[in-house]
Formats: structure tokens, sequence, C-alpha cells
């Protein structure tokens, strides 16, 4: 029995560090680590087709380089988007994901379209 209890409570604290935290986007710099859901406006888009993994830049709270996030998607994630990314631009998203820091700007990798959600 006391196994059984052992194991639910481990469930239920994986849960709890698994969930993800709702932000506002003015606060990404102080979730440096955290899985987060955070929206915002898609002020500037960039696809750099011919570049190595064809990376799409979403700058999210400002045009480059004054953005507030950036949203990274490599061209092999690109192509599972039902809808062309490029038609994002002035655009209200929320992304969920880890953000991470890329050259001391917060940043977010999407590893699959489902992160990225049009209001």
């Amino acid at each position: 029995m006391k196994k059984i209890y052992l194991s639910l409570l481990a469930v239920c604290v994986a849960g709890i560090t698994n969930a993800q935290t709702n932000i506002k986007l003015e606060e990404v710099s102080r979730h440096i680590g955290d899985s987060v859901t955070v929206c915002g406006q898609v002020d500037d888009l960039r696809y750099f087709e011919s570049s190595k993994n064809s990376p799409t830049f979403l700058n999210i709270g400002g045009k480059y380089p004054n953005q507030l996030l950036t949203v990274v998607i490599w061209g092999d994630v690109r192509k599972q988007f039902k809808n062309n990314p490029d038609e994002l631009k002035g655009k209200q998203v929320c992304i969920t994901g880890r953000i991470i820091l890329f050259k001391d700007r917060p940043e977010i990798v999407i590893g699959q379209p489902e992160q990225l959600v049009l209001q």
C-alpha cells in the first residue's frame, strides 16, 4: 500500500513540474529555462530558405533587434504546418515551449506546429 501512495505522489509531482505557465510577453526574460505559454503579435518574420536548416524567425513584441521574444521554426518543422507560417506577420499568436537564451535574447524553438496557435 505504501508503494502505491509513493507512486501516486511521484506521478502528481511530475505532472505539476511539467505543467505550462501562462505568462505575459513582458515577463519572458524572467522565465529563462521555464516551459511557458506566451501570447503576442508577430511584428517581424524572416525566412532563410537557403540557410542551413532553413530557419524561420518570428519576432514577437517588436521588430528585430528590439523584439521581446524570438520564435524559431526550423525547416523540417515548417513543412509540417498546414498553413504557411509567412502569413503570421501582424497576427496574434500563442506559443508554448521552453524559453532559452540565444545571444542574450529570449527564444523558443518550436518542435511541432501545435506549439504555435493563431489567436
